[in-house]
């Protein structure tokens, strides 16, 4: 009994896919478009997080000045 063949180029990843699906659908600038909105939602979760970071800090400090 022989082993299966050991392919030779891997499987695309989910992304990739995603990517070439997404390029047959949406015009180059729907792309664009589509790829800056979710840069900003990412940004606006990063400055989130940042914000109830500091406001963390600012209540720790609060309490250990009472």
């Amino acid at each position: 009994m022989q082993a299966a063949p050991v392919r030779a180029n891997a499987l695309p990843s989910v992304t990739t896919a995603l990517r070439a699906v997404e390029s047959l659908l949406l015009s180059s600038g729907q792309r664009t478009a589509r790829r800056n909105a979710w840069t900003a939602v990412l940004e606006d979760r990063r400055r989130a997080k940042d914000r109830v970071e500091a406001q963390h800090v600012l209540e720790a400090v609060a309490d250990h000045r009472s």
